[in-house]
Parts: structure tokens; C-alpha cells; sequence
């Protein structure tokens, strides 16, 4: 049993082996035939691709056989056709060489002959030219001897004229001279008479101060600000001087409405009346347009319906136009001097201003000099010494027509070395029209300024109310010129034209510093607006 089944499990196996080399046979049959197949299909494909390339190949030795015969024909074509062109341009060239010889030919045998024909003329003409040259000469000579003789009788006659003239001139000069000497001796003697009234002028002047200053000196200044026992009295008894001064200019404004307002309806024509009144007073066009517009807005927002009651108003708006310059000059004691320069026109009284001033700050205590540096008139400069003389205030001061920056300069110096409170500077009234004077009055502040980059400490202008609109000049080109602290407002006593303080007031805004009332030394007092308003304003019993 035992060998059956080994026969059996080697029959098996060897059945199993059999199979195997069969499968191993077949699958090595099997690949050799894969291979082969392989071989030939790569043997095909390298079959294809040769005969590939080489079509390829001979298809471009060809295309290229071709181009070169392209070629090699465009070219013998290009060359026949260059040959072609050749001989055609040489063609034409021999043509143009014959035409070109014809026409030098023709033109050689017509210049030629033009040149024949331009002979002939030119001998021609220069026959004619000879001929003319010749008739011209004759007839040079015929003019030349004409002008000879016309020129030496113009020669004679100017000379007769000249001689005449010579004559006329001499007899004239001599007569001119003797009118120069004539005029020469005239104006020596009316140069002389006037000296002579201008010197009679200044004395009378001087005369006049030394009275005023003698009268002055005697009586008692007023009472010291700050003592109020006497303050009232002395207020109210300038406040009745200045209400008497303002008498002519409270006709035209001021009081001098209530008879315009009186009974009026609010209407254009009332504001017309105002305004004409106003004008009328030298308030100018500005000042007095700006018042009638303010009272208009006043009257249509208060809608005020009875004339009498814009009177008010206009009170209250002319206040305080004024009170707006109020500003009293206040002496600063620690610059010691503290320098006041007055300037003003001729005429406004600058320097009886200045001995007003004087005499009230030595009232206050204050040790005050002046300067004489109005140097052109020689009554300036005395009656400033009069005025100190009288009341022991040193006066600095020079010769007529000396520098006047030169006097102030050595004022300054001396008020230092003194240890003076105040020193008060004059210089000479000038018209504002006149820019050399405006100059030197530039000079004088430079030179203060050398001394005190500070001074002067105020520049005061002097204007007389009685000057109306033109001290509105007066302002405005000293202001420009100098540049102005303050105003002193003179001689409002006397004049209906006291108005103008509004105009000067509304126009600068400069500070009103005095007024002047009249020749007293108490009709000079510090602006007080509310006074000024209520003296224009009141009604004389």
C-alpha cells in the first residue's frame, strides 16, 4: 500500500513536472516568438523611417537643385536687364551730349551776336554820355558862376543884417541892464522895508508876550489836580469859558439844532437840513455822512417817529465820536527830560502853547526846559526866553537861522545834565505842502533819536480850530512825515468852525491832548469830551 501510494505520488510529481517544463517550454516559445515579432516590427519602423529620410532628403536636394537654377535664371534675366538699361542710358547720354552741343552752338552764335549788338549800344551811349558829361559841365560852370555872385550878395546882406542885429542886441542888453539895476535896487529896498516891518513885527510881539508873560507870572495857576475842594469852582468856571468860546460854532451844530429838530417829522429832507448844517460846520463829507447814516439805522431800529428825539441821539453819538481822542498826556517822570516836540503851521500858536504848558507843569512840581528851536524867526526864540525869564524855566537856544536839530540835540543834553523833568521842543511853523521843510523836521527826530532811541516821547501838533478843513491836511501830512502822538486844538474861542475837532477826531483817531478857549493861561486845559459835548450842546437860558 505503502508503495502505491509512493508510486502514485511519483507518478504525480512527475505529471507536475512534466507540466511545468511544458509551461516553461510554451512560455519560452512563447517569448523567442515576442521577441521575433519585436525584431521585425523594429526592423519595419527602421525600414520606414530610413526610406523616410531618405525621401525627405532627396526632396530637399531638389528644392534645392531648383532654387539654384531659380536663381542662376533671375540672375542672367537681372543681367540682361542691367545690360538692357546700360545701353539705353548710354543712348541717352549721346543724345543729351548732341542736343547739349547744338544748344552751346546756338547759344555760342546768339551770344555772339548780342555781344555785337551791346557794343554798337555801348558806343552809342558813350557818345551820348560824352555828350551830356560835356553840356553839364557847361552848365556847371554857368550855375557855380551864378552861385558866386548870388552867394557874395547873401554875403553882403547878412552881413549888413548881422551888424544890425549886433547893434539891436547891444542897444537891448544895455537896456536890460539897466532894468536888472533898476529891479536890483528896487527889491535891495523893499527887502530892506520889509526887514525893517518884520523886525517892527517881532518887537511888537516880543512887547506883547512880556506883557502877557508879566500878567501871567502874577497871577495864581489853578488849582492842583488832585485837590478836591477847589477842583468844582475851577471846572465850572472853565466849563462857562468854554461854553462862551463855542458861541459861533454852536451856531451851526450843537445847540444850534434844536431849532432844525424842533416840530420836524422824520423825513429825507430833515437829513438833508442836518447834513448841510453839518458841512456847513466843517465837519467834512466823511465825517458828516458817517453821523447821518448812524442816526438813520438809529431811527429805523428805535423806529422813532418825532425829530426831536433823534436831537439826543445825535448828542450821544457826537460824544462819543469825541470820546474816543480823549486822552490826557500823561508825563512819564522816569524818563528824565521826557521830550515834547511840537510841531504845527505858521500861525497856530505853538509857542504861546508852549508857555502855557510850561507854566502848568511847573505848577504840578515838574522842573521843565524849553528849546528855541524855531530858529528862523528871531520873535520865536525871544518870546520863548520871555516866557522863561518870567517864570525861571531855562530856555536853550541859539542864533537866528541856526540848526534846528542842533539846538535840540544840545536842549536834550542839557535837560539830562540838570536832571530835568520835562523838556518841551519848538521848531518852526512850516507849511505841510512844503516836502523839503517835512524833511528837515524828519532830521530833527532822527537826531533826538541819537541821543534817546525813545524820544521824543510825544510829537505834538498844534492846529487852529479857525483853520476849518485844512487842518485836516495839516494832520494828515504831519502824521505821514513824523508820525503824531497828540493834538492841541487852539483858538476855538472866536470861530464858527470848531466842527473840525469831529472831523479830526473821526478821520486819525489821534489823541486830543488840549484845547485852547482864549489867551489866558487857563483857556488852555486838558480835552475833556463830555465837557466839550455838553457846553456845544447846552441851551443859554
Amino acid at each position: 500500500m505503502a508503495e502505491e501510494e509512493r508510486a502514485a505520488e511519483a507518478a504525480r510529481i512527475a505529471v507536475e513536472e512534466q507540466a511545468t517544463e511544458a509551461a516553461r517550454i510554451a512560455a519560452e516559445a512563447q517569448a523567442a516568438e515576442a521577441a521575433r515579432i519585436a525584431a521585425q516590427a523594429q526592423a519595419t519602423e527602421a525600414a520606414r523611417i530610413a526610406a523616410q529620410a531618405q525621401a525627405t532628403e532627396a526632396a530637399r536636394i531638389a528644392a534645392q537643385a531648383q532654387a539654384t537654377e531659380a536663381a542662376r535664371i533671375a540672375a542672367q534675366a537681372q543681367a540682361a536687364e542691367a545690360a538692357r538699361i546700360a545701353a539705353q542710358a548710354q543712348a541717352a547720354e549721346a543724345a543729351r551730349i548732341a542736343a547739349q552741343a547744338q544748344a552751346a552752338e546756338v547759344a555760342r552764335i546768339a551770344a555772339e551776336a548780342q555781344a555785337a549788338e551791346a557794343a554798337r549800344i555801348a558806343a552809342q551811349a558813350q557818345a551820348a554820355e560824352a555828350a551830356r558829361i560835356a553840356a553839364q559841365a557847361q552848365a556847371a560852370e554857368a550855375a557855380r558862376i551864378a552861385a558866386q555872385a548870388q552867394a557874395a550878395e547873401a554875403a553882403r546882406i547878412a552881413a549888413e543884417a548881422q551888424a544890425a542885429e549886433a547893434a539891436r542886441i547891444a542897444a537891448q542888453a544895455q537896456a536890460a541892464e539897466a532894468a536888472r539895476i533898476a529891479a536890483q535896487a528896487q527889491a535891495a529896498e523893499e527887502a530892506r522895508i520889509a526887514k525893517e516891518a518884520q523886525r517892527a513885527e517881532d518887537l511888537r510881539l516880543v512887547a506883547e508876550m512880556e506883557a502877557e508873560a508879566a500878567a501871567l507870572a502874577a497871577l495864581p495857576l489853578a488849582a492842583a489836580v488832585d485837590d478836591d475842594t477847589q477842583d468844582k469852582p475851577q471846572r465850572e468856571g472853565f466849563f462857562a469859558r468854554l461854553k462862551r468860546s463855542l458861541v459861533r460854532t454852536k451856531e451851526n451844530i450843537g445847540s444850534g439844532f434844536i431849532g432844525l429838530f424842533r416840530g420836524k417829522k422824520i423825513d429825507d429832507e430833515l437829513f438833508e437840513e442836518l447834513e448841510t448844517q453839518l458841512l456847513t460846520a466843517d465837519l467834512g463829507v466823511d465825517t458828516t455822512r458817517r453821523i447821518i447814516d448812524g442816526l438813520i439805522q438809529h431811527a429805523d431800529r428805535k423806529q422813532l417817529k418825532d425829530a426831536e428825539a433823534l436831537y439826543g441821539l445825535l448828542k450821544q453819538d457826537m460824544g462819543a465820536m469825541l470820546a474816543k481822542v480823549e486822552q490826557p498826556l500823561v508825563i512819564d517822570t522816569s524818563k528824565k527830560p521826557y521830550v515834547i516836540l511840537m510841531v504845527g503851521v505858521n500861525g497856530v500858536g505853538k509857542t504861546t502853547t508852549i508857555g502855557k504848558l510850561a507854566k502848568q507843569f511847573q505848577a504840578e512840581g515838574k522842573s521843565v526846559m524849553l528849546a528855541a528851536g524855531d530858529t528862523f524867526r528871531a520873535a520865536a526864540v525871544e518870546q520863548l526866553q520871555v516866557w522863561g525869564q518870567r517864570n525861571n524855566i531855562p530856555v536853550i537856544a541859539q542864533h537866528t537861522g541856526a540848526d534846528s536839530a542842533s539846538v535840540i540835540y544840545d536842549a536834550i543834553e542839557a535837560a539830562r545834565s540838570r536832571g530835568a523833568d520835562v523838556l518841551i521842543a519848538d521848531t518852526a511853523g512850516r507849511l505841510q505842502n512844503k516836502s523839503n521843510l517835512m524833511e528837515e523836521l524828519k532830521k530833527v527826530v532822527r537826531v533826538m533819536k541819537k541821543l534817546d532811541e525813545e524820544a521824543p516821547h510825544e510829537i505834538m501838533l498844534t492846529l487852529d480850530a479857525g483853520t476849518g478843513q485844512n487842518a485836516l491836511s495839516q494832520a494828515k501830512l504831519f502824521s505821514e512825515a513824523v508820525g503824531l502822538d497828540g493834538i492841541t486844538l487852539t483858538k476855538l474861542d472866536g470861530t464858527a468852525k470848531g466842527g473840525v475837532i469831529f472831523a479830526v477826531a473821526d478821520k486819525f483817531q489821534i489823541p486830543i491832548r488840549y484845547i485852547g478857549v482864549g489867551e489866558g493861561i487857563d483857556d488852555l486845559r486838558p480835552f475833556v469830551a463830555n465837557d466839550f459835548i455838553e457846553a456845544l450842546f447846552s441851551r443859554d437860558e
